[in-house]
């Protein structure tokens, strides 16, 4: 897949999101508008905004979070797309690094299921992507990565979670409620 094709496939994908609620519902707003405007979206170095890519890791236990080394608040494990990255691979391997665990994507594909925009390092703005992901096992970060990694059942992630990830541990938390 080229760069152009991805992007106008993110494109289709972030405008076809139904956000769950007003946080990502501006969120939304604001990473159509920039990627609009980047030439260059998935490169860090290119722009002080630009695509990040993260996982919504689930597995019989619940979901993945770590305590991020320097912010000290649960997040979802993600980071920026490397030279020729595409989103969606960048999130399973940022989940391989962070934790340990080996994630996979449904097996229908890669799902987009929210979309944040954030301050990040050095006067940057992230607009992370963030796709649904599946694994299992016990987390075991590499070393100099956050060595606080855990699985979390839906309702303790919704209390400890960073207000960004909230709308989509909700979502999530609701999906599981209805299949019960």
């Amino acid at each position: 897949m080229t760069r152009s094709s991805a992007v106008a496939l993110i494109r289709r994908e972030v405008t076809a999101l139904q956000p769950s609620d007003e946080r990502e519902t501006a969120s939304r707003q604001r990473f159509l508008d920039e990627l609009a405007r980047l030439p260059r979206p998935f490169d860090s170095d290119a722009d002080p905004v630009h695509v990040t890519a993260s996982a919504i890791v689930v597995g019989r236990k619940g979901t993945v979070l770590h305590r991020h080394k320097r912010l000290g608040i649960w997040l979802q494990p993600g980071g920026h797309i490397d030279g020729g990255e595409l989103p969606w691979d960048a999130a399973v391997r940022e989940v391989a690094e962070e934790t340990g665990l080996p994630a996979t994507h449904p097996p229908s594909g890669p799902i987009l299921y929210h979309v944040d925009t954030h301050p990040g390092p050095h006067g940057h703005t992230h607009l992370d992507l963030r796709y649904l992901l599946l694994a299992e096992g016990e987390p075991r970060p590499a070393p100099g990565e956050s060595p606080d990694v855990r699985w979390f059942a839906l309702p303790e992630a919704l209390r400890v979670a960073d207000a960004g990830l909230v709308g989509a541990l909700r979502r999530l938390h609701d999906r599981c409620a209805s299949h019960d």
